[in-house]
């Protein structure tokens, strides 16, 4: 029988592995955002093409982690999680050689494809390998990774970007999956249900479908207009197809997820906390790397270390908010933590054309100890209120409110963006003289090409790069606003609707009515 200090041990190194998994997923929607900039003056992709780059990634794995969840379930953990790493690798391989903004999206699907079948896994990993004890503090550790990797992913791109092509950000993303499909194969058990619930194909189509059209809708509302066919149509689809997606999971003897779980308090708040936590992350970190690289000019690494602040506030605070919310609950932790973000995200809106650090740093430090007292309980809040014989269930919901959060948190917060630099600038550039047409069309898809466009505009020049400068910095200001206004609102509502003190305390026995 294995020892407990050997066991410890082996429960350690599951945790680094599952940390760099993690890492590998989250890096690959934070990480690209350094490589905006680059990327657009390169492939002349344009905002709505560089939203779809990044989210094309986010929305193929929000879509896909409750079945591929199930799938892991059914044939194993261990083996969806390794083959969906080769997917993940080999996605990645693919867009480092591709220079066209259509194949860079379809790459990043795929490269989605391969995280949802990673994801679920991680979760549910360490909820069955660590015993109850040491649960919360390694959930901790999880929520830090979520977040603070993030940032730590950005780092790690800007680093490479210093001395390679954006490109080389697809290569981090190969050899981060190789490390961890080295790691899966040293030190994580095998694991599946013993009774497994059937694969509902009806359901995946109808979450992919519903959160696709959305996503599509909100991005392409800015460039196309609000009442374009398209634009339109896709909310329509997204908003239709959700609904069909709740209504035939409600009818299901074994639906993937069950909508009446959302009656559990503790499980409805911590995943509503949840996505409204990425939703501004994400969204957040789509807008500001793209202020700092082409207002405030800096590089792709001074972009990256401006933002380290946030990852050494978030990760040791994150492995103790578990412990702050047991003692005195989710309904204290939950709204604080998420105030604390809009504080944070109100700061960030002061942001001007000559970067402030004071303001940055205090606005990502009072966004880092909210998502750090946000976070950890919300997932803590959800996994404990499933027993154990859905932990899979937990993991897969926990994991979707993140990933919807990030998707909709890019195209949301981007398309405020997209609007209201296009709305800016083209005002400004009436009072600009002597640019043709086809220049001001250029112009107004993105601030990368208006530079570029400046560059060669003449004695115009310089007028239409600062024109763009201050649209972009006045879109950054509304994004981050925005931003600030949803998480306001979420803090209030998880406030009243979290259950009483010590609701991380677990929900057992399967139940599905709502507790009191």
């Amino acid at each position: 029988m294995m020892s407990s200090a050997t066991a410890r041990r082996q429960r350690r190194a599951i945790l680094v592995v599952v940390a760099v998994v993690l890492m590998m997923v989250v890096s690959a929607v934070s990480g690209l955002n350094v490589a905006l900039p680059d990327l657009a003056r390169e492939t002349g992709a344009t905002q709505s093409q560089l939203q779809w780059i990044v989210d094309a990634y986010t929305v193929v794995l929000a879509g896909l982690l409750l079945p591929a969840g199930a799938i892991g379930d059914r044939i194993g953990r261990r083996t969806v999680l390794l083959a969906g790493l080769v997917v993940f690798g080999a996605a990645a391989a693919a867009a480092f050689s591709l220079t066209d903004p259509g194949g860079l999206i379809a790459a990043r699907a795929a490269m989605g494809v391969g995280a949802a079948l990673v994801m679920p896994t991680t979760l549910s990993i360490i909820t069955t390998s660590f015993p109850e004890e040491e649960r919360g503090e390694a959930v901790g550790v999880w929520v830090g990774v979520a977040g603070g990797g993030a940032v730590l992913g950005l780092f790690a791109s800007g680093l490479l970007l210093e001395w390679f092509a954006w490109n080389s950000f697809f290569a981090l993303n190969v050899a981060l999956a190789l490390v961890a499909a080295v790691g899966t194969l040293l030190v994580v058990p095998s694991s599946r249900e013993q009774h497994p619930m059937p694969l509902d194909v009806v359901g995946a189509v109808l979450s992919l479908l519903g959160i696709a059209a959305l996503v599509l809708g909100v991005i392409e509302g800015p460039v196309r207009g609000w009442d374009d066919l398209l634009v339109v149509g896709g909310l329509a689809l997204g908003v239709v197809g959700l609904v069909a997606f709740v209504a035939w999971e409600s009818r299901q003897e074994h639906p993937m997820l069950d909508p009446r779980l959302f009656r559990l308090r503790g499980f409805s708040t911590g995943s509503m906390s949840l996505t409204v936590q990425f939703f501004a992350a994400f969204g957040f970190f789509f807008v500001v790397m793209q202020y700092l690289q082409l207002v405030v000019g800096r590089s792709a690494l001074g972009a990256a270390a401006t933002m380290l602040p946030l990852p050494f506030v978030l990760i040791p605070l994150a492995r103790k908010a578990p412990g702050i919310a047991a003692r005195v609950g989710l309904r204290v932790t939950a709204p604080l933590g998420l105030g604390s973000m809009a504080a944070g995200m109100l700061t960030l809106s002061l942001l001007g054309p000559e970067l402030s650090y004071p303001v940055l740093l205090a606005g990502l430090v009072l966004f880092a100890v909210g998502m750090a007292l946000a976070g950890a309980p919300a997932t803590t809040a959800i996994t404990a209120s499933l027993p154990p014989a859905k932990q899979g269930v937990a993991s897969a919901v926990n994991d979707t409110s993140r990933e919807v959060g990030s998707a909709l948190g890019i195209a949301v917060l981007g398309s405020v963006l997209n609007g209201t630099y296009r709305d800016e600038l083209a005002a400004s550039l009436a009072d600009i003289p002597g640019l043709p047409m086809q220049a001001v069309d250029a112009a107004t898809s993105s601030l990368a090409t208006a530079q570029a466009v400046a560059a060669q505009a003449g004695p115009a020049g310089q007028r239409l790069a600062d024109a763009a400068a201050e649209a972009f910095v006045a879109a950054t200001n509304d994004a981050t606003l925005a931003a600030a206004v949803v998480l306001g609102v979420a803090a209030v509502a998880v406030g009243a609707l979290a259950p009483p003190a010590r609701a991380v305390a677990p929900e057992h026995g399967g139940s599905t009515s709502p507790r009191r």
